[in-house]
């Protein structure tokens, strides 16, 4: 066998040095950057994006291969082109920095260079995309920007007058109208800011703290793991936003015991991802999203918060009724005590964790900015940490931190990026108004059908694209639509963020379920349509929002009566989808509940009444059922 040639390997070596030497440069500086610009000095839209693009594309490039099997550790050709490609990007990024009055004033009027400039960034944007999210997103940029093009020739519902390439080019790239648009300014602000906070509370061990809290709340109930999976994605997706993040964070420990106790790997991977979506729904910290929402809507983000409690807490809810009808089919039951973490020794090890999260709602409250809010709150994280010896990071940890905060924004950031060159194609061609037309003709001017079509839109969008960009396009195509039917402006954005989730869990492209499967060890599809499953909450809980928009916002006995109106909902709908509650059900009794379920969410108190009714009769039905087989359950009926 022949010995490898050492100079090679040394080269090697040197060259996988020089990347991650990089990476960790790029990483800190960039860190350092978004945590000067949020709590010390503001810069100008346009320069503070280039920078924040320019680093993420560099990052991109570095980390994300130019073909599967192209190699990292060595010069070669597919080296040569991502260093082209970083020389570009750096370039166009100095091109907008410095020359930005020119720009200004330029527009309009582009010389060769700007177009040179805008079509190449367009390009570039668009490789990234294909490395980091997928052919699915790249290729439905593409659309865009052919639709956008080639405008005169499209069908009569669509067409328009079309925009020559140097036009659509300069608008995408050297304006805030494409590519350093809304949905980037918030990745570069706002999420940026809160993904480095959570990358802080996980090397500080704050992590592990909020899921010990949950299993010792939780491991003692039948499915207790399952349930603490879910407990503990929402804590931490309250303060991560991040449903990847949460997934792997809490999933590492919560998939284990699942299975340990008796949950099929696909189940267990499915609970966790179902779960951890519910976290971008969770305040204080929801995700891109609710960045975006309080932007478009003009709203202060603590009156968002404020109004996406009480939905979040419905949706943890129905989770939690699918985790434990399943563990009561299964025969799961929870775990001695002796096997989980005692509350009081938790809370006495990381109490002090507490501080950052509260000291980050305090300044919410205060009326201070996301950005400041997510800036101090890294400091308060940090600071904190210090408090105890085991928490407390060193600097080589504190260089990793704030490397790896930059490294895991660069999916939102390239999905942002691209999402931008959507919205500026939608804007450039008026083609949202045609859209949410057609919602409106379509759905005959009935709320429900409307509703049931954005969620059937919402579910094609999410197999192509990241909940973030769901969500604007989304908004931007069929939320004027849904506000011409008479739905708030607030609650059609909250409808539209709810129905965006869906991209977490939804087959074939769902990169929650495949996370935890990969935890798991079971299939991705079945863990995918399984975590689809679990998540119905999305679907019927925007429903309740804009039958009962007083749900968001309204007088304290209107909530109250609405709440609980919804409560009895959400368990008709899991009992209809296990098509079990005491005992199994059998087909009248499964169409019963689903009848229930929906008529105790109808606009109309007296349907209200008449679903809760029929609810209590089934319950009825069931307890004597129950009474008849007691013991082990009794074998499914035959239609089941």
């Amino acid at each position: 066998m022949a010995e490898s040639n050492p100079t090679e390997t040394e080269t090697k070596t040197s060259t996988a040095r020089v990347i991650a030497w990089s990476l960790t440069i790029i990483g800190v500086a960039l860190s350092l950057f978004q945590l000067y610009t949020a709590g010390m000095v503001a810069m100008t839209a346009m320069r503070h994006r280039s920078v924040f693009l320019t680093c993420i594309l560099a990052m991109t490039f570095l980390t994300k291969p130019l073909y599967k099997g192209a190699r990292k550790d060595r010069l070669n050709g597919a080296m040569i082109v991502d260093l082209v490609l970083i020389a570009m990007a750096v370039f166009i990024g100095m091109y907008i920095f410095i020359d930005l009055q020119g720009i200004f004033e330029r527009q309009g009027d582009w010389s060769p260079w700007d177009f040179r400039v805008g079509l190449a960034l367009v390009l570039l944007v668009l490789e990234a995309t294909r490395r980091v999210i997928g052919l699915n997103l790249t290729i439905i940029a593409i659309i865009f920007l052919l639709f956008g093009y080639l405008g005169p020739w499209m069908p009569e519902l669509i067409v328009h007058k079309g925009y020559s390439v140097e036009r659509i080019a300069t608008t995408l790239s050297l304006t805030t109208e494409g590519i350093f648009g809304l949905p980037l300014g918030v990745a570069s602000t706002f999420v940026f800011i809160f993904i480095l906070f959570g990358a802080f509370l996980d090397k500080t061990g704050a992590g592990s703290f909020f899921i010990n809290l949950s299993y010792s709340i939780t491991g003692r109930f039948s499915g207790g793991p399952a349930k603490t999976a879910v407990v503990a994605s929402g804590f931490m997706g309250s303060v991560a936003g991040s449903a990847v993040a949460n997934v792997v964070a809490t999933g590492s420990f919560t998939i284990p015991m699942m299975k340990k106790i008796g949950y099929r790997s696909h189940v267990a991977a499915a609970v966790e991802a179902a779960a951890s979506t519910g976290g971008q729904l969770m305040p204080p910290i929801m995700g891109a999203g609710a960045f975006l929402m309080a932007e478009f809507t003009q709203t202060p983000y603590l009156e968002i918060i404020k109004i996406a409690l009480i939905p979040a807490v419905l949706y943890f809810f129905s989770v939690i009724l699918f985790v434990h009808f399943e563990a009561q089919k299964q025969g799961i039951w929870g775990l001695p005590k002796d096997q989980l973490p005692n509350v009081l020794q938790t809370l006495k090890d990381g109490i002090h964790f507490i501080i950052p999260v509260a000291t980050l709602i305090i300044v919410l409250v205060m009326n201070y900015s996301p950005m400041m809010a997510g800036f101090i709150a890294i400091l308060a994280v940090y600071v904190t940490a210090l408090l105890r010896k085991r928490s407390r990071i060193s600097f080589g940890t504190l260089i990793k931190t704030l490397e790896q905060g930059a490294r895991n924004a660069i999916m939102v950031a390239v999905a942002c990026a691209a999402a931008g060159i959507i919205v500026g194609m939608v804007n450039l061609t008026g083609t949202g108004l045609r859209f949410s037309s057609l919602v409106v003709s379509l759905s005959q001017g009935i709320p429900l059908l409307a509703l049931l079509l954005v969620a059937l839109t919402s579910l094609f969008l999410g197999m192509g694209l990241p909940v973030t960009a769901s969500y604007i396009v989304l908004i931007i195509l069929a939320g004027p639509g849904l506000m011409d039917l008479g739905i708030p402006l607030l609650t059609a954005h909250m409808v539209v963020f709810w129905y965006s989730q869906d991209a977490n869990v939804t087959p074939p492209v769902a990169l929650e379920s495949f996370a935890a499967s990969g935890i798991a060890g079971s299939s991705p599809m079945k863990t995918a349509f399984t975590s689809w499953k679990l998540a119905k909450g999305l679907y019927i809980i925007p429903i309740i929002m804009a039958y009962h928009p007083l749900l968001l916002n309204g007088p304290t006995p209107e909530v109250i009566k609405t709440v609980i109106f919804s409560i009895f909902s959400i368990i008709a709908f899991v009992v209809c989808m296990e098509r079990f509650f005491l005992t199994h059900l059998t087909w009248p009794e499964t169409i019963l509940q689903g009848a229930a379920a929906l008529l105790l969410i109808w606009a109309n108190p007296l349907y209200n009444y008449i679903g809760l009714a029929i609810f209590i009769i089934l319950v009825v039905y069931q307890i004597i059922q129950k009474k008849k087989h007691p013991g082990p359950l009794p074998p499914k009926p035959a239609s089941v």
